[in-house]
């Protein structure tokens, strides 16, 4: 098939390139008009959480955004005058913005610190959450008036709306910024491993515009299947790196083949059968390895599941179309630009002996593979042991906030002043009259319960809605959110004290949501499913390699050496992230959880793409064997001949999972350091030392399939000998100065 396109695309130069770009310019058209269709919170959430949410949404019940003034005096308690005076100042310059629904002084609500020295402001903003995110910033600038005024008193302010504004701007500046640096670093990357100007630029070119278009059609699909900005980002990141490596493949096949002698429409041929061929297969894998996402049936992974997808379908056609052509066009000119150093320092594209680097690695692994096996096995498990001790959860916005920020500042007086969650649980109460006598006792039984309980504390705040019959009841739980403490609480509030109060009034239904419980909730979807879509994942392997290689032995290697590069990779992200053992240098701290999604996303991608880096070194392997060589040296001649692709493809990968390593966000920089490290440790240990120390110490048994899976199709890689492959179309060949035609 990829032999087919390229060959199309040759013969119909013009009709593939522009009909490329019609479709790119279409689809980022229309899916601009169209706009984006995010995820809901009902969506988002599984559990109770989604359950209130939906009841809110049928009820029309949008939930406000509250936010804490802390005023604070290391010198004078809350009753000094000009204590009250401040907080006073405070409540009249809120109010005075025009955006706040409600203020509450400290002094009706009890919310005084247990020394005296702290009280806190709560206020409600006017509409919904992004109606307060937009006005969010004018209560914010009067806030920091006071606190200009009085300089020896802290006066600042923290919510739902000023942390979810910085969260939101400061993804745009990321976004932004991960865009302006990944894109001239990987064209760096591959001005360097090509040499040429032209080289390097078209697989930047064509993995940006694969990454214009998949925009366009995940916009114009989400209003079937709901994107998030979270899927943004992971198209960006994936959609770079796969597109300029699925390039890389196509390009440095076909300057291989034309270093060797063979002419421009020869190269190009051999490339779209062997190379061609490769990109198909490893987008195919990447594919179904994302679509292992969708049986988590949370919205926001099943949205990046299938903008990854889209992402790498269109880049795989890209790279079968529309690159044939291209180079079919420029012919040998795809070497112009050549810059002089660069050019004297690049080994010629033979593919035949490989660099230094790896000789020298490749050689004492073939002389002693036990001794390899053994001393990579225990680095890899040394690296994976930290993930015993993981902790996921949904990280706050404590959290995800870089170490230093005003609003983690704040955030941390506020916890020392009044120890405890900054985000309470909320009791979504729907019943048939909320102002029923038993509905009154049973919701003031609640609150007297809970602060019984030692688990949660006050101030407890009940919104009734009347004409809707719901009551919102919102309890503070002590501990930070998402640790072990706020998890006892809710589990306690949950299955204790709401069940033995408002649940006993009949027509009633009581689910609790909020951040600990969202967190929670998550995490239980999370390990309730990642069975089941690391199962889907690791069999999907197993049967692409058994089928590919009609070997026991060869499937078997590859999902026990991915596991184990998994293992190692989880190990560091838990070592760094949580633990913090070497954070500062990444300009971050431990915050003691990983996110909850970023294991399971960097389990399928890793498995997608290792894939694909396992059959291109594997089929040469298995090519050198069938040609008459005996395994010792297939294995040399496999491991050799890819090495400069793969040291390219991965520098690549590397490079641009590393950027997202630098961003603000924590969630961004444990995907990207996770990425990173899982690619570095796949292209260099497991590919360099373990794979072919196994290999070898298997010997002819890497080829044994038992007699009752002979059944199984033939789907071998082993590439044609390059005579065999046809020319392709017409080729620009600018040596002669004309064009020549070339039959197919």
């Amino acid at each position: 098939m990829a032999a087919a396109m390229g060959a199309w695309s040759a013969r119909n130069r013009k009709t593939a390139v522009f009909g490329w770009l019609l479709f790119v310019i279409l689809a980022a058209v229309l899916g601009g008009m169209h706009g984006s269709t995010e995820v809901t919170q009902s969506e988002a959430m599984p559990g109770q959480v989604s359950r209130a949410a939906r009841i809110l949404d049928d009820a029309g019940i949008k939930g406000s955004a509250s936010e804490t003034v802390l005023v604070q005096s290391s010198s004078r308690s809350a009753d000094d005058p000009q204590f009250r005076a401040v907080v006073k100042q405070v409540v009249t310059a809120v109010d005075g913005t025009g955006h706040v629904s409600e203020v509450r002084s400290p002094y009706d609500t009890k919310a005084v610190s247990a020394d005296g020295h702290s009280a806190l402001v709560v206020l409600t903003l006017k509409g919904d959450h992004d109606e307060a995110q937009k006005n969010v910033r004018s209560v914010m600038d009067s806030v920091a008036g006071v606190q200009k005024q009085h300089p020896d008193l802290t006066v600042v302010e923290l919510g739902d709306a000023s942390s979810g504004k910085w969260i939101q701007d400061q993804f745009k500046d990321d976004f932004a910024r991960a865009e302006w640096t990944a894109v001239p670093l990987a064209l760096g990357i591959l001005l360097i491993a090509f040499g040429a100007l032209v080289a390097a630029v078209l697989p930047v070119v064509l993995a940006l515009t694969a990454f214009i278009a998949a925009g366009g059609l995940v916009a114009l699909s989400s209003g079937l299947l709901h994107t998030s900005n979270d899927a943004s980002s992971v198209m960006l990141l994936v959609g770079l790196a796969v597109g300029v490596d699925y390039c890389l493949f196509y390009l440095r096949r076909e300057r291989e083949e034309r270093a060797a002698g063979r002419d421009a429409a020869t190269a190009l041929s051999i490339a779209a059968a062997t190379s061609g061929r490769a990109v198909l297969v490893s987008g195919v894998t990447v594919v179904v390895a994302m679509a292992g996402m969708f049986l988590t049936g949370i919205a926001d992974f099943q949205a990046m599941a299938y903008a990854t997808i889209v992402v790498v379908i269109t880049a795989v056609l890209g790279s079968l179309t529309v690159l044939p052509a291209l180079l079919s066009m420029l012919g040998d000119r795809v070497d112009k630009g050549r810059v002089p150093l660069l050019s004297k320092l690049r080994r010629p594209d033979t593919g035949q002996t490989g660099g230094r680097f790896w000789n020298a690695v490749l050689t004492p692994v073939l002389r002693r593979p036990l001794a390899a096996t053994v001393l990579a096995g225990a680095v890899l498990l040394g690296l994976a042991a930290p993930l015993l001790t993981m902790h996921t959860a949904n990280l706050t916005f404590q959290q995800q906030l870089p170490a230093g920020n005003e609003l983690v500042a704040a955030s941390q007086k506020i916890e020392a002043a009044f120890p405890g969650s900054p985000a309470p649980a909320t009791v979504v109460i729907r019943t048939t009259d909320v102002s029923s006598p038993a509905m009154t006792a049973a919701i003031a039984d609640l609150k007297a319960k809970a602060l019984a309980s030692g688990r949660m504390h006050g101030p407890i705040d009940v919104v009734v809605h009347a004409d809707k019959n719901i009551a919102l009841v919102e309890i503070p739980l002590n501990g930070t959110g998402n640790d072990s403490v706020s998890n006892d609480a809710l589990r306690t509030l949950r299955e204790d004290l709401v069940p033995a109060t408002v649940l006993k009034v009949p027509g009633t239904e009581a689910p609790v949501t909020g951040r600990t419980a969202g967190s929670h909730d998550f995490n239980e979807q999370m390990t309730g499913s990642m069975p089941l879509v690391f199962g889907f994942v690791v069999a999907f392997a197993f049967v692409l390699m058994l089928t590919s290689f009609r070997s026991l032995a060869v499937a078997v290697t590859a999902v026990a050496l991915n596991l184990l590069s998994v293992g190692a990779a989880y190990g560091v992200l838990t070592l760094v992230f949580q633990h913090g053992v070497g954070a500062s240098l990444l300009g971050t701290a431990g915050v003691g959880a990983i996110e909850s999604w970023v294991p399971l996303f960097l389990f399928v991608i890793l498995f997608g793409l290792s894939m694909d880096y396992h059959v291109f070194v594997v089929s040469r392997i298995k090519e050198g064997r069938d040609r008459g060589m005996a395994t010792g040296a297939a294995i040399a001649h496999g491991i050799r001949s890819t090495a400069g692709v793969v040291t390219s493809a991965a520098v690549i990968m590397v490079a641009v999972f590393a950027v997202f390593g630098t961003l603000s966000m924590q969630a961004m920089k444990q995907m990207g350091v996770g990425l990173a490290v899982a690619v570095l440790i796949d292209a260099t240990v497991i590919r360099a030392v373990l794979l072919p120390s196994v290999m070898s110490l298997l010997g002819e048994r890497n080829w044994y399939l038992p007699r009752w899976l002979g059944w199984l199709p033939n789907l071998e890689h082993a590439e044609p000998a390059p005579a065999a492959a046809a020319p392709l179309g017409t080729v620009e060949a600018p040596e002669a100065g004309r064009h020549r035609k070339v039959g197919v």
